[in-house]
């Protein structure tokens, strides 16, 4: 399967969220634009900065209609604890088996402290009401994530 490109159909998905309901991509088509942002792991220091950071700009992405949705590879109990401690008000889903992360090229060979390991490819993927791909993120610091998103949209026109 070819890795997603912009201005193709966005990979469909359907995933359980934090609250163990499921979750379809498809859902959201002809209605919402969607953030697609897959992390590593909820509650480390990275992808908490990157969350509330999103969470932080909630109403102006309100404003642009477009809804977001946090793909990690943990469990929903996981999910549930971090979208509680952290007062997140958008949606994360629980891709264990790295499934969606494939299909979308977030999974992949990863360096850390010298070892060299798979895992999750920090990338945003921004999909309009059409259901594709407009853009795909990956060259940003957690901190500014949420700037680089709201910048790309409004570039966009979303």
């Amino acid at each position: 399967m070819p890795l997603p490109t912009t201005h193709m159909p966005a990979p469909g998905f359907t995933l359980l969220d934090h609250t163990g309901t499921e979750v379809h991509l498809l859902d959201y088509k002809g209605k919402k634009n969607v953030l697609v942002y897959f992390y590593p792991k909820a509650m480390t220091p990275g992808c908490t900065v990157q969350a509330q950071g999103l969470r932080d700009i909630a109403d102006q992405l309100t404003v642009h209609d477009v809804v977001v949705f946090g793909i990690s590879p943990d469990p929903v109990k996981r999910l549930a604890k971090f979208v509680e401690r952290d007062s997140l008000n958008f949606q994360l889903l629980s891709d264990e088996d790295h499934a969606v992360a494939d299909a979308y090229g977030a999974w992949g060979p990863k360096k850390f402290m010298g070892r060299e390991f798979d895992g999750i490819l920090r990338t945003s993927y921004l999909v309009d009401k059409e259901g594709n791909l407009r853009e795909i993120l990956n060259k940003f610091k957690t901190k500014d994530h949420h700037e680089v998103v709201l910048s790309t949209i409004l570039e966009l026109g979303l």
